[in-house]
């Protein structure tokens, strides 16, 4: 049965208007570390974006890693043939090949998720990424997917 573990980030700074672009920054980076540390255990990943400007934004933040913890990484279509061990996409159809983990980013779960041992989704910590993240959980739960979470500090 998959499992899913939500990671809630702690709350930022007291200003509305930088809450929710910051917000959605630390996802982006809790996200990419996730993946170094799943690459580094010989997981493949796949890490589902909610539209193309997401998944380009990923894949430059994978790019400006150390060097010493550099992600091989390609966007869905891009790479070599077999894929790169972490592959970034935003289509409905999910990974070219079976992974491990689904690291998602997009507003919704996508249904291809029952078809990954290891889910990794996020609360922001922003009132607005919140709720989408409880609808998140929502149609995890209904998928028959295992939930739990996990808090950041």
């Amino acid at each position: 049965m998959p499992n899913a573990l939500f990671h809630v980030l702690p709350a930022l700074a007291q200003n509305p208007t930088a809450d929710s672009s910051a917000a959605k920054q630390a996802v982006y980076r809790l996200a990419c570390q996730l993946s170094q540390q799943a690459y580094s255990q010989q997981q493949w990943v796949y890490i589902h974006c909610q539209d193309q400007q997401q998944a380009y934004d990923i894949d430059e933040l994978l790019w400006q890693f150390e060097p010493s913890a550099f992600v091989p990484h390609n966007l869905k279509g891009e790479g070599p043939t077999g894929g790169a061990p972490v592959e970034i996409g935003f289509d409905k159809l999910g990974a070219n090949k079976n992974r491990h983990v689904l690291i998602n980013l997009a507003d919704q779960a996508p249904q291809f998720a029952v078809n990954f041992a290891q889910i990794i989704d996020f609360v922001a910590s922003d009132d607005a990424q919140k709720a989408i993240a409880r609808d998140r959980y929502r149609q995890y739960r209904d998928l028959g997917i295992q939930l739990s979470t996990e808090n950041h500090q």
